[in-house]
């Protein structure tokens, strides 16, 4: 499984921004999507995921009702809509996936396929 992420960028607190996660090679195997984010000198934290069964979601607390995590079967395609942004919304952000059903999402170790990082800058 191959992921290409894209959508970061420079925004104003308050903007949005979408990003976009592609699945190429074998993306019918995915079980789970998540996204992740890592800030300069911080750990990288889990920020919400989507099973592919399901549909079912997941977000961290700060980021839930300003995010929204959906799914394009059709492009194997995940997205996460950032709504409100703030300027501690700012990090690397990396789309990774699963193929192992039962595992915890929040969890990075449960990825096994990482997409490359695209930068989210949020300005006060």
């Amino acid at each position: 499984v191959q992921l290409q992420a894209s959508g970061g960028g420079l925004v104003q607190a308050g903007g949005s921004l979408r990003l976009s996660c592609a699945a190429s090679g074998r993306p019918f195997s995915i079980a789970a999507t998540g996204w992740f984010r890592q800030a300069p000198g911080k750990e990288r934290q889990f920020v919400a995921a989507i099973r592919w069964s399901g549909d079912t979601t997941d977000y961290r607390d700060s980021v839930r009702g300003r995010f929204t995590i959906s799914r394009d079967n059709a492009k194997n395609t995940v997205y996460l809509q950032m709504d409100s942004l703030k300027p501690e919304d700012t990090a690397v952000y990396y789309c990774a996936a699963t193929l192992l059903t039962g595992w915890p999402v929040r969890l990075p170790r449960a990825y096994g396929y990482w997409g490359q990082g695209t930068q989210v800058t949020v300005s006060s």
